[in-house]
């Protein structure tokens, strides 16, 4: 048995880069995916609140990174998302980690998770002991970036498609109304005492518009009915010798640059805010005891 992971409110998850983490351990197409959690910090969550055997859920899952690491610390895991093409990836690098001997299980499910309960196995419900996710914060992110001279052109920076029903293009008032869905569906999903861990981080639309994005996702969720337990930090950056080593994109240090030329003293984002809250003990009435969670 590994042993026990130290929960603390300061999570060094990038003291490798990103890339790193997921060479070999995920398809190479993952980069396409423009919003992926850090595998480290998938990692840390997963081995901090579950044991093996448990069961995880991703109700945004991506490309994966939630499964991936969930089966690879040998619990089992359950991934939605709207997009076909990323839960395509998520399949592609759940086949990867079960051929590199991965102990759990997963089932990766094509859907709106605004929908979640008419998506997910009947046996499911009930009985998640994590939910992990990270909602997007926009249609686009930095993407990958390809020089060519003087010109800079960006690729893989776009969520999918509008005409879908991506959360991604509902603006805020539409993200919050759906993530409160999706909450309100994973609070049903969890056991009684299971965990739910989200990860974001303010956002900036405009030098002078800044967006508590985590503290507007906290108050959702306790909207519908979950408990908080702890705010934290996951680096984005590495830490050395007691000094930041920041991993921040070209775009986000030429955003930062222009604030300050232009009077409004922006840094740049070093972690990603990390919320855990849990669903209650006490079982409602009526609540039935099911089994084969991934089936």
């Amino acid at each position: 048995m590994p042993e026990p992971v130290p929960i603390t409110s300061v999570w060094l998850t990038c003291q490798q880069p990103a890339r790193d983490q997921r060479r070999g351990r995920y398809v190479p197409a993952s980069s396409t995916h423009p919003g992926k959690m850090l595998p480290h910090l998938a990692a840390h969550a997963i081995a901090a609140y579950t044991t093996p055997g448990d069961l995880v859920l991703d109700p945004m899952c991506g490309s994966g990174t939630t499964l991936v690491e969930a089966i690879h610390l040998e619990r089992h895991a359950l991934g939605v998302d709207i997009e076909p093409r990323f839960t395509a990836l998520a399949a592609a690098n759940v086949a990867l980690a079960a051929s590199q001997g991965a102990g759990g299980m997963a089932k990766v499910i094509t859907g709106d998770a605004t929908r979640l309960l008419d998506l997910v196995p009947a046996a499911a419900i009930g009985r998640v002991s994590l939910v992990l996710t990270s909602p997007p914060y926009g249609r686009s992110t930095h993407g990958l970036v390809q020089v060519a001279g003087a010109r800079v052109r960006k690729r893989a920076h776009l969520y999918g498609d509008r005409a879908r029903g991506n959360l991604a293009y509902a603006g805020w008032s539409g993200l919050l109304d759906g993530f409160t869905a999706i909450l309100s569906a994973s609070y049903q999903m969890l056991r009684p005492g299971g965990t739910v861990v989200i990860t974001c981080r303010p956002v900036r639309r405009r030098p002078d518009d800044f967006i508590d994005l985590p503290g507007e996702f906290l108050a959702v969720a306790q909207q519908v009915g979950l408990i908080p337990v702890q705010r934290a930090a996951a680096m984005l950056a590495a830490v050395r010798e007691g000094q930041i080593v920041h991993r921040a994109s070209m775009f986000a240090m030429m955003a930062v640059r222009k604030s300050r030329e232009d009077g409004i003293p922006v840094h740049l984002v070093a972690h990603e805010d990390v919320l855990v809250l849990r669903r209650d003990v006490v079982r409602p009435a009526g609540t039935a005891t099911v089994t084969s969670p991934t089936s």
